[in-house]
């Protein structure tokens, strides 16, 4: 009988796959190939000489842990969230600049839920939120400025395509970003 298909081998090494199932399966193979090459070059055939050998391994959960401690994916778990959330939340960034030029209210609404959602998310950090804040209601704010500042003045063709192309272009931006973040 070869060591590693001795009863005890086959014990230790499920339970050291129950204990690392948060790894990714490669590395979950690469280590227990490991661990069955260091039991098969030891020659153990004996249940006492086995027991030394997997003794020497240490304990299932201790070898789980120091192989769950050198993986970072493992150690931080992607948040959680919803596609469609994250989804939602950048078209109602996006369009909120454009939406402001045509019904301030619906431009309004559309910018307030879009950011609602953009904080309450745990998809984005805080550096993200802050940018994708700025990005996304600096257009609706600049083009609510210019237009009560404006009000007596005439808008040209130019000018309204102009504010019409910084409404869109400037929470696009912001909203493809944010989307960017979330998918690495």
């Amino acid at each position: 009988m070869n060591a590693t298909d001795h009863p005890l081998v086959t014990a230790y090494l499920d339970a050291v796959a129950r204990e690392t199932a948060e790894l990714p399966a490669e590395r979950r193979a690469e280590l227990l190939a490991d661990l069955r090459e260091h039991v098969e070059v030891s020659g153990a055939v004996e249940d006492d000489q086995v027991r030394e050998v997997l003794a020497a391994l240490g304990e299932p959960r201790t070898v789980a842990a120091s192989a769950l401690a050198e993986e970072p994916a493992a150690a931080a778990p992607a948040p959680a969230g919803h596609p469609w959330r994250a989804r939602l939340t950048v078209v109602l960034l996006a369009l909120a600049g454009l939406l402001v030029l045509f019904n301030a209210f619906l431009g309004t609404a559309a910018l307030i839920a879009g950011l609602a959602l953009l904080w309450s998310s745990p998809l984005w950090d805080t550096r993200r939120k802050v940018i994708g804040t700025l990005a996304c209601a600096a257009a609706p704010f600049v083009v609510v400025v210019g237009a009560l500042t404006l009000s007596g003045s005439r808008i040209g063709p130019t000018e309204l395509l102009l504010i019409a192309t910084l409404s869109l272009a400037v929470p696009v931006a912001g909203a493809l970003a944010l989307l960017r973040a979330v998918r690495r």
